[in-house]
């Protein structure tokens, strides 16, 4: 059964935005008290978060599809619903986000860090909201707006200070749980370990984490044996331990070998060029491993290496080489750079950015792109007449239908709003101002003013009538 996943894809959905209310305040002799629609909820956030006590994507295998809750509507008496709860979801240290493209979104390193993998929609504003001098009792409200919806994929990069590589069966699992307490499987046949061991060392006053990287084989950087799988764990650790089988049955095989071998896995892998080195000998409790080791250590030094004989079994050599990979990852935390205090950047708008755009496609489309316009859109009840008019005020204030003049649109043109996928598409009439009056005054309930005779209402009704008919029939856009 799989214990342990570095790797999964997620498919995470946030909350929806709950609608706003449009709703009459109405009680004993005051049965038209105005607007008091409440606002919509905002939709829960997907959260992840690194959290020490996670040490695997296991959960996330199993269960890949995860949502926040929704956002609740809003309701009259000026009540706003209820935001939706935020889905917390906690990932190991070291686990990097990334999209389906394979670009990196965040990299989540120390405990506590957060990313918000989908956000949740906003609610909707209720009629009292929308309210003004001009609009006194809007008869509609805007919609909540959906919250992200995205796949994303997780990796694990174990966060260690040490890694140690080598063959399989060179002694790595051994040696790890002579100087931690790590406890990891043992045996004398190749690929025992099959995940990443990590372990807790204390040399003197420093205290360190160190990682058994199983699998690397010659090939291991093209996806042979299990290197492939488990090489992007050594990436963020600051030494680099070759431990070197002095005992191997292998004829094929020897310490200089196989170092070459790993060394050559490793650059072909890449990034790693500038970690210390350390050379272990291992198992020189066996005499021909002792005189082996004795043969081969004057070629390591000769390269550079600083080589250390032990042997896990007996317990020999492991103080020094333990002190000697505290001191390399002492100065190794030394060197790195101090975490400046958190910036804000304030990029501003530039001056003429009028915050959308309006292109014309092949077949004669002409599609509006903008946060603004599409956010209008998505909260737009296509069913309310009002709403539909107050979106073409939006639209019309924005400076959308001068641009798609300038375009070249002429009426009856088809207008979408939004991406391909999903966009809102209509016939074009270059009407919006004329149209806008028409439905006119709209949010205006004449109920809320002074009482006027009825003759007076009657000619002032015509009147009005009139002056938007002779609007509309006059209006010459071209």
């Amino acid at each position: 059964m799989t214990t342990f996943v570095d790797r999964v894809e997620l498919h995470v959905a946030a909350g929806n935005g709950g609608h706003g209310c449009a709703s009459v305040h109405r009680e004993k002799f005051k049965p038209l008290g105005g607007p008091d629609g409440g606002n919509g909820g905002r939709g829960g956030d997907v959260i992840l978060t690194v959290d020490q006590s996670v040490t695997t994507l296991l959960d996330y295998h199993h269960s890949p599809h995860r949502k926040a809750t929704n956002g609740k509507p809003g309701e009259g008496g000026n009540r706003s619903g209820k935001d939706g709860q935020d889905l917390i979801l906690p990932v190991p240290d070291g686990t990097v986000v990334l999209d389906k493209a394979g670009n990196v979104l965040a990299d989540l390193v120390g405990h506590g860090t957060s990313y918000v993998a989908a956000q949740g929609g906003r609610g909707g504003l209720g009629n009292a909201a929308l309210a003004s001098a001009r609009r006194k009792a809007p008869g509609f409200a805007l919609l909540g707006e959906p919250g992200d919806l995205r796949d994303i994929h997780l990796e694990l990069k174990t966060v260690a200070d040490v890694a140690l590589v080598g063959y399989p069966s060179a002694g790595k699992s051994s040696l790890i749980s002579v100087l931690s307490a790590a406890k990891p499987k043992i045996a004398d046949y190749p690929f025992t370990t099959l995940v990443p061991n990590l372990g807790v060392v204390t040399a003197g006053s420093t205290v360190y984490t160190i990682a058994d990287v199983p699998g690397l084989i010659p090939g291991a950087s093209q996806g042979k044996g299990l290197g492939l799988e488990f090489l992007r764990h050594v990436e963020r650790c600051s030494v680099l331990v070759h431990v070197l089988d002095t005992a191997t049955l292998e004829s094929d095989r020897d310490p200089l070998s196989d170092l070459d071998v790993i060394e050559a896995e490793l650059r072909e892998y890449g990034g790693l060029d500038n970690r210390p080195r350390i050379v272990v000998l291992n198992k020189i409790d066996v005499p021909d491993g002792k005189d082996l080791a004795e043969m081969v250590r004057p070629d390591l030094e000769a390269r550079g290496y600083r080589v250390f004989e032990v042997s896990a079994v007996a317990h020999i050599g492991l103080k020094e080489l333990s002190f000697a990979l505290a001191e390399l990852v002492a100065k190794a935390r030394a060197a790195r750079p101090k975490e400046e205090a958190t910036r804000i950047v304030i990029r501003p708008k530039a001056v003429d950015d009028a915050g959308f755009t309006v292109t014309r496609e092949e077949d004669g489309l002409f599609r509006v792109r903008g946060e603004k316009p599409e956010r209008w859109v998505r909260q737009t009840d296509f069913n309310n007449d009002e709403a539909v008019g107050y979106l073409a005020d939006r639209l019309n204030r924005l400076g959308v239908e001068e641009q798609l003049l300038k375009a070249g649109a002429r009426g009856g043109d088809g207008v979408a709003i939004g991406p391909e996928d999903n966009a809102v598409v209509f016939d074009w009439e270059p009407s919006v101002t004329a149209g806008a009056e028409m439905l006119g005054r709209r949010g205006e309930d004449h109920r809320f003013e002074a009482p006027r005779p009825a003759a007076q209402r009657r000619r002032d009704r015509d009147a009005e009538r009139d002056e938007a008919e002779q609007e509309f029939n006059g209006f010459e856009p071209f």
